[in-house]
């Protein structure tokens, strides 16, 4: 008999009890091996540059490094790497920026421990995984609407870093100097957030960033 190759996975996600669930999921079927645990961006990339695995299985929102940073530098880091996204957002902004930077799967946490382990079968054969919710998403995306509703333009970079110090309470003057940008610029910025996402005051984006957890909620 052949024996049964074993998918190497490495853990990122701060949350210790889901660490230890998608590990106890793992370690009930043939197979797979969990290499390593880690809670934050850094350790992440650290792990792989010193860890063989075959698929990290990655939170999005962990200290330490944004998580959308940590896939797009895990790909470059070992370029046949899986990733399998594993977490709480299935927002379309969310979505739609994983699947850019390299996402191989998209899994949303509360359909673990039914699908973790196909999800991980099928991008290791290649092929892409989304949680039912995520493929509605993408292919409203594809249609050009969200919820039958309107079309969601990805937010950028910088766009995101101003959500987030507006969602923390600074002044347009405080976000200029710490983004070391102009205060016309974060006033263009922010107005370009209301219009995407369609949240059309400074609470409702707050609220935005605390579900989406760039902030912590109050």
């Amino acid at each position: 008999m052949t024996p049964v190759a074993t998918t190497r996975v490495l853990l990122a996600d701060d949350h210790t009890l889901v660490r230890a669930g998608v590990r106890r999921i793992l370690e009930a079927q043939a197979g797979f091996a969990v290499v390593g645990e880690v809670a934050d961006g850094h350790a992440a990339l650290a792990a792989l540059k010193t860890q063989p695995a075959d698929v990290l299985v990655l939170d999005l929102t962990m200290p330490g490094g944004d998580g959308f940073d940590v896939l797009r530098r895990a790909k470059t880091i070992r370029p046949e790497l899986k990733v399998l996204v594993l977490t709480m957002h299935a927002s379309p902004e969310y979505v739609s920026r994983a699947v850019r930077e390299g996402a191989d799967g998209y899994l949303l946490k509360d359909s673990a421990v039914q699908d973790l382990v196909a999800a991980i079968q099928a991008v290791m054969a290649g092929r892409e995984y989304y949680s039912p919710p995520v493929q509605r998403e993408l292919s409203a995306m594809v249609r050009g609407t969200t919820g039958g509703k309107r079309r969601i333009e990805p937010i950028t970079d910088r766009e995101r870093e101003v959500l987030k110090l507006v969602a923390e309470g600074l002044s347009t003057k405080e976000i200029a100097t710490r983004l070391d940008i102009s205060t016309r610029t974060v006033e263009t910025h922010r107005a370009n957030l209301m219009r995407k996402l369609g949240l059309h005051s400074v609470a409702r984006l707050t609220q935005y960033a605390i579900r989406e957890g760039l902030i912590d909620a109050p």
